[in-house]
């Protein structure tokens, strides 16, 4: 006999938080977004390989999650999963260029050599759109540095035809430089005492390491909460499949991926627990891997236990997603939030082993985002939310005058990504589970998630908590009407600015 849930499952739009007590050390600025991504032994005093500064992780999508807007997110100390619905080569590369992206220590890909002429270096600064040129020995990123030439060192008009680097750089020995292992604050002090505007960094043996420039510093203080490695890169993720895990995962871990999730619509399966397995007895234990989506407790243990480092829930309640339209099977994102979090708290008190739990999906106003950390999410992943911006790598068009960017779903015949759903069986499949949409155009990422931020933070002080452990202690959560719904927005006025008919 089938089983039946005693309740119906709900959704983020049907809850509202109560505040609780708020101290006077309840303010914004205090409030700390950090979270972890990946298991610990939190019970041994262990800390995460992997956390984050702020909860928010970008979709594992076509139309989302880029090198472009993985640099973007990281800078604002979250982390993107670069889409797998691409060949290993390409999402490789893709890996690759955020990697090579060091938050302030750029590696030149303007570099000549001292015997090349003047008009190639204008030729490779029209192409890289870059006015600075490292002049090195044999002309690559990393040869030996002898000097520097930029826009400012010659006019073209003015210099005879055939003209060489050598006789315009400024050379080596007159050059302010740093050595490998300089910290962007040393860097930044030698830049303005120096009265330069870039600083090369060299090795040991006087190769050219990187490039750290006046405006990178700049930009590294806007950008406080930036996600780096060990090595000063931006931390990036990477989403597999359960098909050619054991080809594509060696090249993604060459390419300098962080983390990755295997990318699937349902992940309670035969298959994700053999990829896991088969990962991480293949690449050892340091190679994180979430899995998922599962909306029930059975779902979640079944991940823990298999090896997942986190588990993500949610089928069916994206924003361009039709599987419980197309095939009946899903639940409610807060239910299943709820759910999935109860489990993890078990599992942690079972074994002192913390997995953390990523909501994804459902996710329509910023204050779901609070709304879901509340509920026992350890971070969310979202997609339409992040297609909106400048930084997704869709197309931004004007339609019934309206900038607006494209956005579509993975089980989409546009993005073709049939192994999300295949559950090993023959490859392609006879219908979607996705659509192919616009959204609003939103600007920049910087900006909209700064917003976002705000309002969680705002509202965990309502809350009386300062850190995301605190919100899920404190956090009154009450199921509202469709009546209190409405309530809740302008009623009963004329909103000025905006058409007088109903």
């Amino acid at each position: 006999m089938a089983f039946y849930f005693s309740e119906p499952s709900h959704t983020f739009g049907e809850y509202l938080l109560v505040p609780g007590y708020s101290s006077e050390n309840c303010i914004p600025s205090n409030v700390s977004l950090r979270t972890p991504l990946v298991r610990f032994n939190k019970k041994g005093g262990e800390e995460p390989a992997i956390s984050m500064n702020i909860p928010m992780v970008s979709a594992v999508m076509q139309a989302v999650s880029d090198d472009k807007l993985a640099i973007a997110l990281a800078k604002e100390g979250g982390i993107s999963f670069i889409y797998g619905s691409q060949s290993i080569e390409d999402q490789a590369a893709m890996v690759a260029r955020v990697k090579s992206y060091k938050a302030g220590y750029v590696t030149s890909d303007s570099n000549v050599r001292p015997d090349q002429t003047l008009e190639e270096v204008i030729a490779l600064s029209e192409k890289t759109g870059h006015s600075t040129c490292a002049v090195t020995e044999d002309g690559s990123a990393h040869g030996k540095l002898v000097g520097i030439i930029t826009s400012k060192d010659f006019r073209i008009s003015h210099c005879k035809s055939g003209a060489k680097v050598s006789e315009y750089m400024t050379p080596l020995s007159d050059m302010a430089v740093g050595h490998e292992g300089i910290t962007l604050s040393e860097a930044n002090e030698i830049i303005w005492d120096k009265k330069v505007n870039q600083l090369p960094v060299i090795d040991k043996d006087g190769k050219l390491v990187s490039l750290i420039f006046r405006k990178d510093y700049s930009t590294h203080e806007t950008y406080p909460n930036e996600l780096l490695d060990s090595n000063h890169r931006y931390i990036v993720g990477a989403g597999i499949n359960t098909r050619d895990y054991m080809e594509r995962v060696p090249a993604l871990i060459e390419a300098g991926a962080d983390v990755f999730v295997l990318d699937s619509s349902e992940g309670y399966s035969y298959w994700q627990a053999k990829a896991l397995k088969d990962i991480h007895e293949k690449f050892g234990k340091d190679v994180k891997v979430g899995a998922g989506n599962v909306v029930d407790a059975e779902g979640f243990r079944f991940l823990a236990e298999a090896g997942a480092d986190f588990v993500k829930i949610g089928i069916g309640g994206g924003s361009i997603c039709i599987t419980r339209e197309q095939k009946g099977i899903g639940r409610g994102q807060a239910t299943a939030t709820i759910e999935v979090a109860k489990a993890r708290d078990e599992y942690f008190k079972e074994t002192g082993i913390y997995v953390p739990v990523c909501s994804d999906g459902g996710i329509v106003h910023d204050y779901h985002v609070t709304l879901a950390l509340a509920m026992g999410a350890d971070f969310v992943m979202l997609g339409r939310y992040f297609a909106r911006f400048e930084e997704s790598p869709s197309n931004k068009l004007v339609v019934n005058g309206q900038y607006v960017k494209e956005y579509w779903g993975e089980g989409s015949n546009r993005a073709r990504n049939w192994q999300r759903y295949d559950l090993g069986g023959k490859k392609g499949m006879a219908f979607e589970e996705g659509v192919d949409s616009y959204v609003p155009y939103a600007g920049h990422l910087h900006d909209g998630v700064g917003m976002t931020l705000k309002k969680v933070a705002h509202t965990m002080c309502n809350c009386g908590a300062l850190t995301i452990p605190e919100l899920q202690e404190k956090a009154k959560l009450t199921l509202v009407s469709s009546v209190s719904i409405t309530e809740g927005g302008a009623h009963d006025v004329i909103v000025k600015n905006t058409s007088l008919q109903s």
